[in-house]
């Protein structure tokens, strides 16, 4: 197995963390995204992902793109106990959900934070401005499902692939100069999820014990 990987990308980093939570092997091929733009490539577009995006996981020989399609594709192979993609229709069609909102966070506060760090050229004010949005939104469903004892997106008790897949640009949300005070179940949701048992975490996201240091 090997992931195509760029190590600052929130969208990696979700797969990053599916497979240390699955205790899977692979190896990591390192895209130069920035300043590089290596996804961009001849060969990387013909072999592996004809939009030109990372991440990519390679399994079995067949590319698989896209950070929420490999979300699924572990979770439905590679959990045993099914605890990160329910065998359940209502709650996968949930989850479902959920990873569509995930495309959204990467559309605006990705979009933000590749702006104000990597310097894309995008309209920085629509960016922050839907990112909020968003975060209005999963704040008020974070503060219900709180209110009848559950802590997570799709599934009360335990975290799914829905949770993964909106948590990253979530937590880097200040790094496109989103704050996040207005949100405060968003926020103990966040807290919540990097205090997981076996948690790993990328830069600007370390573990608890790290981070107060």
């Amino acid at each position: 197995m090997q992931l195509f990987d760029y190590e600052l990308s929130g969208n990696c980093y979700k797969v990053r963390f599916l497979l240390h939570m699955l205790g899977l092997a692979y190896d990591r091929y390192p895209v130069d995204f920035h300043p590089g733009r290596e996804h961009k490539a001849a060969w990387f577009v013909a072999q592996h992902n004809p939009l030109g995006q990372i991440p990519v996981l390679v399994d079995d020989g067949v590319s698989i793109p896209d950070a929420q399609a490999i979300l699924v594709y572990l979770a439905s192979r590679y959990d045993a106990a099914g605890s990160w993609y329910p065998d359940d229709p209502l709650t996968r069609a949930r989850i479902q959900a959920w990873l569509g909102i995930a495309g959204e966070i990467t559309r605006t506060a990705s979009a933000a934070r590749l702006h104000d760090g990597f310097g894309y050229p995008f309209d920085i004010d629509a960016c922050r401005a839907g990112a909020r949005a968003v975060f209005r939104m999963l704040d008020d469903h974070l503060a219900q499902a709180h209110s009848l004892g559950r802590s997570w997106l799709a599934s009360g008790d335990a975290p799914t692939i829905a949770d993964i897949a909106c948590f990253p640009y979530a937590a880097l949300a200040q790094e496109g100069g989103i704050a996040l005070d207005e949100f405060p179940a968003l926020r103990r949701w966040i807290a919540d999820f990097r205090t997981q048992p076996r948690f790993v975490g990328m830069a600007g996201i370390m573990a608890p014990a790290l981070s107060a240091h």
